[in-house]
């Protein structure tokens, strides 16, 4: 090396993280059982948004960049009282984008690792897009509700319905949904998804109440569990959480998030990668 030359200095992000991939491996190698806590990441290979940032929102939905709203806006339950036409247009384009969507491969891949642990595999997830149940997933707990199922907007009762027959035409200009919308079976009045949104008071819990408990009971009965949190960000930190506290006891936590991947206290083993990368290439080293 002559004077002045440059010195290559390696690139983190172009590691082919090789020796992590290795360690996680071995972990679920040896797990009895598997928790998947998965975020909006998760989504992203097969090709679904995940709302990170208003600019994010704003390429995967132009027509709301032109209006100057933001998915924090857009994700108001009060909406479905002063703009019901907005509202659902927002979230009928959501669930006829959630139906049309076919799980990537990573979806397979993790299923098949479930059924080679004595303790099956399970699922906590923030995601309201119902791309587990579709992938075949079974024991899913949806901590945020699924866009697949409705609530009352007036409030009338706790009745949660499924959205199998509900189809909304959303103009894909003024993205506003075009009556009729879809309505309470009980009394009339408007029906909204049965989703948590920003601000929300009047959102049902008892259908993911009822998924969580039997997570919960779950865990009570498993050894060696090993968690794979896959695409949970810093923002909303729910699903982070729940991994990190199922994986308390013994530190068996894989993160997959090619941002945020960061785990507090040496605490597990960071992947930096997508989650279809991932899960494909620790799939080829079990």
């Amino acid at each position: 090396m002559t004077a002045g030359q440059d010195v290559a200095v390696p690139n983190p992000a172009e590691r082919d993280h090789t020796a992590e991939l290795e360690r996680a491996a071995e972990l679920i190698r040896a797990a009895k059982a598997l928790l998947v806590c998965a975020g909006a990441g998760m989504g992203v290979d097969s090709g679904l948004p995940d709302f990170r940032g208003d600019e994010g929102f704003w390429r995967a939905y132009p027509p709301y960049a032109r209006l100057g709203l933001r998915f924090v806006e857009l994700a108001d339950p009060e909406h479905f009282a002063g703009d019901p036409e907005l509202a659902w247009g927002f979230y009928g384009h959501r669930l006829a984008l959630y139906r049309g969507t076919e799980p990537h491969e990573g979806f397979r891949l993790l299923r098949e690792w479930g059924d080679r642990v004595a303790g099956g595999i399970r699922v906590f997830t923030s995601n309201v897009d119902g791309q587990f149940q579709r992938a075949g997933f079974t024991g899913i707990a949806e901590v945020h509700g699924s866009i697949h199922h409705l609530q009352c907007a007036d409030g009338c009762g706790d009745d949660i319905w499924p959205a199998d027959e509900v189809a909304v035409p959303v103009d894909s200009d003024t993205m506003r949904a075009r009556p009729p919308l879809p309505i309470c079976p009980h009394c009339g009045a408007l029906a909204r998804p049965n989703i948590l949104m920003f601000g929300d008071f009047t959102w049902v819990p008892r259908r993911s109440q009822r998924q969580l408990d039997a997570l919960q009971e779950w865990r009570r009965t498993q050894r060696d569990l090993v968690v794979i949190e896959i695409g949970a960000g810093l923002a909303v930190p729910t699903v982070r959480r729940q991994a990190e506290l199922a994986s308390a006891a013994n530190g068996a936590l894989i993160r997959i998030n090619p941002r945020e991947p960061r785990v507090r206290h040496g605490r597990g083993i960071s992947l930096p990668l997508g989650a279809r990368e991932a899960l494909t290439r620790l799939d080829a080293m079990l």
